[in-house]
Order: structure tokens, then sequence, then C-alpha cells
């Protein structure tokens, strides 16, 4: 079996004929036509009033941040359980961020211990919808209300996925997206700035343009950043925006295939909770055992076959870890969590062949002998 990455960009549409009008017409950089058709075309996908195109995911929750005046002296409360940048983007505005624990059911950020570690320094919460599983936002809307608190809702591994029908990155006053290779739809880098709020889009607009004011060119009255998106990245996000449907069909076949050959095996795919549409950027199961994870993940490297562990709690690395904490259900899912390849041009025999991997290493545990490395044909 040839090499199956854990993921990789499909870019079978206008990607090409949109890049080389770019080149073409010498628009390169953050002025185009695309950039403004893409916004236009992302917001109105996602059922959002305004979108703003930035460089990349991490700059856009930083932009979301600042747009809402998080800074010194507040607190964010944001899960464990994340890739880093969520919380980084916190720290880049010399705000405290305060962890939460995860659900078991789900892998999702916990409202009640949510609604246990607001204090009255707490500014905002920030929700991650994790691989692809939406959070439960009625439940952390209505804590949000009720502490009169900011939402912000870190939808990088979001794209395609509902909660109640929604588009997450909707509910939230301010949300942002990923466009990073591995992400559904990709722009090579990117990122995407939402909401709903006038005055929210205004700031973040101003703030990402280097701060320069509107009415005299090259005045600047406050102290921007260069986060801008070029047209050529633009012009892939919005070729890849017109297959998005596509990608997002061909990812749920994909996570039904693991579903139906992972039967007979001790492994736990993540699945998806009732009233919510699970995107499944990643297909991801749990493992029994810690212990057994990262031999699986070697065996399957030996076949040819790529894998990723689930991220680790942000708690526990050097940079957040002076005082000690405990986060339960993040840190078991942590370390018994693993990614399976989920690109949208997996075929069935790719899945069913990663399924039989996963089988044998099972039934080579289960009779106390240890799995051979030697190539095995897909059935």
């Amino acid at each position: 079996m040839n090499f199956i990455p854990v993921y990789q960009p499909s870019l079978t549409g206008n990607e090409k004929r949109y890049v080389n009008e770019c080149l073409d017409t010498s628009w390169i950089s953050a002025k185009g036509k695309f950039v403004e058709q893409f916004e236009t075309a992302f917001a109105k996908y996602i059922g959002a009033d305004h979108a703003i195109t930035v460089a990349n995911g991490t700059v856009a929750l930083h932009l979301a941040l600042i747009a809402l005046g998080i800074g010194r002296g507040d607190e964010v409360i944001v899960p464990t359980l994340t890739y880093v940048a969520s919380v980084n983007a916190i720290a880049y505005t010399v705000a405290t961020p305060v962890f939460v624990d995860s659900l078991k059911s789900n892998w999702q950020v916990d409202p009640d211990d949510i609604e246990r570690k607001i204090t009255e320094k707490t500014k905002a919460i920030m929700v991650v919808h994790l691989y692809g599983h939406p959070c439960d936002m009625e439940r952390i809307m209505a804590i949000a209300k009720k502490h009169d608190l900011f939402v912000v809702e870190d939808c990088a591994e979001g794209f395609g996925s509902y909660f109640a029908g929604q588009h997450v990155g909707t509910f939230g006053d301010i949300s942002t997206f990923s466009f990073y290779g591995n992400k559904t739809i990709t722009t090579g880098e990117g990122g995407m700035v939402v909401t709903n709020d006038e005055t929210l889009y205004a700031r973040a607009s101003h703030l990402k343009d280097q701060g320069m004011a509107k009415f005299r060119q090259y005045w600047h009255d406050v102290i921007g950043y260069n986060y801008r998106m070029t047209n050529i990245c633009a012009a892939i996000g919005l070729a890849q925006l017109e297959q998005a449907e596509k990608f997002l069909r061909q990812k749920r076949d994909i996570a039904t295939w693991y579903q139906k050959y992972l039967q007979g095996t001790p492994v736990e795919f993540h699945q998806e909770d009732t009233n919510v549409h699970h995107s499944y950027w990643m297909c991801s199961i749990l493992v029994p055992k810690s212990a057994e994870r990262d031999p699986l993940r070697e065996l399957l490297k030996e076949r040819n076959i790529e894998t990723r562990p689930v991220f680790y709690p942000v708690h526990t690395m050097p940079m957040y870890s002076q005082k000690y904490q405990k986060h339960k259900n993040a840190e078991d899912i942590g370390w018994r969590g693993m990614n399976l390849p989920s690109w949208q041009g997996l075929s069935e025999d790719q899945v069913r062949y990663i399924c039989d991997v996963i089988h044998e290493f099972y039934r080579g545990a289960m009779a106390g002998e240890k799995v051979s490395t030697g190539e095995m044909k897909p059935v």
C-alpha cells in the first residue's frame, strides 16, 4: 500500500485558474478582487454578517481578542484540550488563560467547569469546536449572558459544523477560522475573523491593516498589525469554498467507513452528539489504554499510514504549568487519543486497510504476541 498521509489538501477545482489570474494581472499582495469575494462568499456560507480575511488562524484569534479589548488583568476561560495557538493568542494580549476540562462524552469544553472558573476578572469565554464537533453553544451562551461575558469561538477545526442547525462561528461575539493546508478548506496559510457586530467588524478591520485611518492615506491612528491575507491565498480559498459541500460529504463518508470497519476492535470512535452536525475534520479514536497508543501508531507508521496524537492538554506544557492543575477528562483523552488519516480523497479501500492494521494490532495484543511489522496486503 502506498503512503497514506494523515492529511493533504484537495486542489481539484478552480485554484490554479484563479491563482493564474492573480499572476497575470499582478494582483498578488493584499489587494485584489479575490480578497473581497472570498470574504463575502464565506460570510454568506456560514450565515454571518461580516468576515475579515487574515494571514492565519493564530493571528485571527489575536485580532479577535484585541478587538474585544482583552488585555492585562483580564482572564479568558479556555479548554485545555486544544491546539496551543488558542492559548498562546490569549498570552499575546497579556491576559491570563484559565483552563477548563472537557466532557468525556464528546471531548468538548465542559460548560459546568466554565461556570466554576468564572471570577470577577473573567472577561471572555473562548470555546474550541475540537476536531469538528460543536460545543454546547446553548449552554455556553446562557452562561455568558448570565455573567455578562464575551464569547470567542475558535472554529479553526469547525468549518462545516452545526449546532442545532446553525453553523458554528455565528453564536459568539466574534469567531475565527483557520485555512492551513490541513483544514477542510485551505488557502495554504490563512484565517478569517467573523462577527455580526458592526463595531467589532470595524475595529478588527482597522487593526489588521496597520491601523491605517480611512480618511487619510498612510495616516495611522492606532498601533495596528500586518495581518492581511494575500489575493493569491484568497483566490485559493474562494476556489476551495466552491467545493465545500463536496468536501464535507466526502468526510462524512470517511467517518462512516471508519465506524463500519472498526467494529470488533476495542477502540472508541469520536461520535457526534444529537442536535449537532460533526464535520469530522479529523477522524479520531481512543485506545483502551494509554500504553497502547504509541505502539499502535508505530505499527501503522510501518505500514505506511501516518497518524497524529490528539492535542496534549496545554496546562501540562512547561510555559503554562506553573501551578498544579488536574483536568481529568482532558488528560485521559490527551494520552489515549489519536487522529487517523482524514483527508477528503481517501478511498474506502484505504480506510479498510487502515482498520485492518488496527484489527491486527489488537489480535496480536490479545494473543500476547508482538505484532509483525512486515508488509500487510489490503483485504
